[in-house]
């Protein structure tokens, strides 16, 4: 239970403000079908959490117990660092003629390779190497994140509660990183 929730907040916080995020509003606005395109979300989001987390998990049996604290803790600390940078929306350029969901889950799917929260999904994979758990945590984060995107739009996209929610966000990397670097150290 801790792999999800955890892997549900990090990804929900994370996620506020990101180009994905940016590019929820502009797929809704463009569709108007705001089921397809979270439906799009979804799909996308399952298929790319998935292969990250199992690769995560991977790593994890793979790499030294000490030595993967070290990576998890640095990566989580550049997490933090990564998630204070607030992201620009690429225009989102999909087919019409593939229609709201087809077009989300292909512009989801692409946009999530190599974003934070796709390393981060990688990240939690290897931490508690419950590839299942963090997967759905991850997705369940995105939907939510991406939900109010679609439901709320201009209001979340440039208020307050992003940059808010960015610094809960960069705290909870900081805090898993440093947690992660102190067992490293022996400290903990």
């Amino acid at each position: 239970m801790t792999a999800f929730l955890v892997s549900f907040l990090v990804v929900a916080l994370a996620e506020m403000g990101d180009k994905t995020q940016l590019v929820a509003f502009s797929l809704a606005s463009r569709y108007r079908r705001p089921w397809s395109v979270m439906s799009g979300i979804l799909i996308a989001t399952l298929a790319n959490h998935a292969l990250a987390a199992s690769v995560g998990a991977w790593v994890g049996t793979r790499v030294a117990e000490r030595a993967l604290e070290w990576l998890l803790g640095l990566g989580f600390v550049a997490f933090g660092i990564w998630t204070l940078v607030p992201d620009r929306a690429p225009a989102p350029a999909p087919q019409r003629a593939w229609g709201p969901l087809l077009s989300t889950a292909v512009v989801f799917f692409v946009a999530e390779m190599g974003d934070k929260t796709q390393l981060a999904t990688a990240a939690l994979g290897a931490r508690f190497a419950r590839p299942l758990a963090v997967t759905v945590g991850t997705t369940l984060g995105m939907l939510a994140s991406d939900g109010l995107a679609i439901l709320a739009g201009s209001r979340l996209a440039g208020g307050r509660p992003v940059t808010v929610a960015r610094r809960i966000a960069a705290g909870l990397f900081f805090a898993f990183g440093l947690l992660a670097i102190l067992r490293a150290a022996g400290i903990v």
